[in-house]
């Protein structure tokens, strides 16, 4: 992930384009996969080094946390559903939320997060 705003540097995960025969082609577009939280946008409740679970294909509802694409860069934000239509917005006051035309840029929901080194302190965010 990435983080574009908060405080500290800016920082990114180069991400390999998959190349037919590599092995990637053998996990499912739809199969779950973990993250890194990168940045303090989404702080508290989640905080840099802890590890979110995506579910690709999760269902999206108004105060789901998602991971998007906006202007080419994966984002994580708190989804609301509020009049004129979707929005995402950060945790971190002052950030500014974004406006959606549709949820064509969502990538997947967060169902779970954990910290590394503290088996206990796991959340789900499924019902």
């Amino acid at each position: 992930m990435t983080t574009s705003h908060g405080s500290g540097p800016r920082r990114s995960i180069p991400i390999r384009a998959e190349t037919p025969g590599d092995g990637l082609d053998l996990c499912g577009s739809g199969e779950p996969f973990a993250l890194m939280v990168l940045g303090d946008s989404m702080a508290p409740e989640f905080v840099e080094g802890d590890i979110v679970i995506v579910e690709p294909e999760g269902l999206a509802r108004d105060g789901s946390y998602m991971l998007a694409e906006v202007n080419g860069e994966l984002i994580f934000r708190l989804l609301r559903n509020r009049a004129p239509g979707w929005s995402l917005h950060a945790l971190l006051d002052g950030l500014p939320a974004v406006e959606l035309a549709d949820l064509g840029c969502v990538r997947g929901v967060i169902i779970q997060k954990s910290r590394p080194g503290r088996r206990r302190d796991t959340r789900r965010y499924v019902e």
